[in-house]
């Protein structure tokens, strides 16, 4: 058991200092954009400016697609087969990646989580035992499914940012993911109450028997 969460401890270390990373880089390229004033320069300038950002990027989406790629599959696969497919996944993408490019290496690494994801939510709200969590709570592994697939989202969507209505699409389902995915998990008890005040009588209790793990 202690094994384990120390896995996990440095897991959730990793993503947030990347997801920190991206932030902080963001923010920071949002700033040079307006001082520059980049949309005022010369095609090929501007071009130079994008290929730098995406240089400066890529080492940490990169990071980001494995640690999901890692992460989402804890949900499903014991201890003892963890490893196994996160090796594979690696594996897998490094072959595309040989055999076409990085980009859909990485992008077929993304499209699974994803898939994988989706199986993890639909799990969740149906409260299978099969799961594995950290934290006790039918809303609490629904609001924790719903913000792993908003990450997956989000990260998908820098891959699709140029096709203009599937990037408003992901961006606002993402959006609408992560915050009812927040609400649920940290306001559980809250969202239980609630739906009990206004009538939902067979509104699942935030927190059942099953011990499941996050």
């Amino acid at each position: 058991m202690k094994d384990k969460r120390t896995y996990d401890y440095y897991l959730i270390w990793a993503t947030a200092v990347v997801l920190f990373a991206i932030s902080i880089l963001c923010i920071a390229a949002m700033f040079y954009f307006k001082v520059t004033a980049v949309q005022l320069m010369a095609p090929a300038q501007k071009a130079a400016y994008m290929s730098g950002m995406n240089t400066l990027m890529a080492p940490f989406l990169i990071a980001l697609i494995l640690l999901l790629g890692i992460c989402v599959p804890k949900r499903v696969f014991p201890p003892q087969w963890l490893n196994r497919f996160a090796g594979f996944l690696v594996l897998t993408a490094v072959v595309i990646s040989l055999l076409n490019n990085i980009k859909m290496g990485l992008l077929v690494v993304l499209i699974a989580s994803l898939a994988l994801q989706i199986i993890v939510l639909i799990m969740a709200i149906a409260g299978s035992k099969k799961l594995h969590f950290e934290r006790k709570g039918y809303w609490v592994r629904i609001g924790s499914s719903l913000i792993h697939l908003a990450l997956i989202l989000f990260v998908l969507d820098l891959f699709l940012h140029k096709h203009q209505t599937l990037h408003l699409l992901l961006f606002w389902t993402t959006t609408s993911a992560m915050v009812i995915g927040m609400i649920f998990c940290f306001y559980a008890d809250t969202v239980v109450y609630l739906a009990k005040k206004i009538g939902l009588n067979n509104f699942k209790s935030s927190v059942p028997n099953d011990d499941c793990r996050r």
